[in-house]
């Protein structure tokens, strides 16, 4: 049984980004069977929408360690 989670393991990191997320998220949703489908379908949607916007350049990151120094200001 390890192996063969292993080896799936193995074939999934091989799948495009895209893919990848589409798993994740799908494996994710199955550890929680109280989660709302919907929910986390326009969950999907929402990253995707972002994700699309960054990569068009409409919007450009933020970088974490920015966020955190500014969120941390704000709170002193």
């Amino acid at each position: 049984m390890v192996k063969a989670a292993s080896e799936l393991e193995a074939q999934a990191l091989r799948l495009p980004r895209r893919a990848r997320a589409r798993l994740a998220q799908r494996l994710i949703s199955s550890l929680d069977s109280q989660a709302d489908a919907s929910v986390d379908k326009l969950w999907f949607q929402e990253a995707e929408h972002r994700l699309r916007e960054l990569q068009s350049g409409k919007v450009v990151a933020i970088p974490a360690e920015k966020v955190i120094r500014k969120a941390r200001a704000a709170l002193q």
